[in-house]
């Protein structure tokens, strides 16, 4: 029993962590500032960029403006490194709270097999003139299952929400970046066509 009030109080800590995790990041995100960012990088306004986006802390706005200050050498790249960042700091814990799912169902089946042999162990050296003894710690070693089994159902469900949080988010940071990178193409690309122009009427 007691690996596994370890194995609770691991997995308690990591769904605390985490929740508060979550809660700050849904706190910081600011949605019309990204769109609002989007439209003057669509207007070619960068200086304007720049003051709105200090002091921001909404992630999706801190990857777009890590594409937007390498903008001139890979911002694609340096959106990816910085999503990549934060993507593990989402999935940060994620692994040991998946272990004490898969463990505490196996502690719980080893203590009940060690209380088991100790019950038939009893058999063998009382007979059968005590059998209360012998389903008594049967029924005392079928705790450590159940205690095993309710930790990893108690964890699943938090562990699959925090995975759809994960999921979500890289959606999002996909979604915006791509954006990112289709209005900067398009802004390259109408700052071209006056530069072609002019060299049309020259020749």
């Amino acid at each position: 029993m007691y690996p596994l009030l370890g194995c609770s109080v691991i997995a308690l800590t990591v769904i605390i962590e985490r929740l508060f995790f979550w809660i700050r990041e849904d706190m910081r995100r600011n949605q019309p500032l990204v769109d609002e960012v989007l439209e003057l990088c669509r207007q070619g306004a960068w200086d304007s960029v720049r003051e709105k986006v200090t002091g921001s802390k909404d992630y999706v706005m801190r990857i777009l403006v890590a594409g937007i200050l390498h903008r001139e050498f890979s911002m694609v790249k340096a959106m990816e490194s910085a999503g990549a960042e934060k993507v593990k700091e989402m999935r940060r814990y994620m692994s040991v709270l998946d272990t004490m799912i898969t463990v505490a169902p196996l502690l719980g089946i080893f203590g009940t097999v060690i209380g088991i042999i100790s019950s038939f162990d009893l058999l063998g050296t009382s007979g059968i003139e005590h059998p209360q003894a012998v389903t008594a710690g049967i029924a005392q070693a079928l705790i450590t299952t159940a205690t095993g089994l309710g930790i990893a159902i108690l964890s699943v469900f938090p562990y699959n929400y925090f995975n759809s949080r994960v999921e979500n988010a890289v959606l999002t940071i996909e979604k915006y970046g791509t954006s990112l990178e289709i209005v900067f193409e398009k802004l390259i690309q109408r700052s071209a066509q006056p530069e072609d122009k002019a060299h049309e009427d020259r020749v």
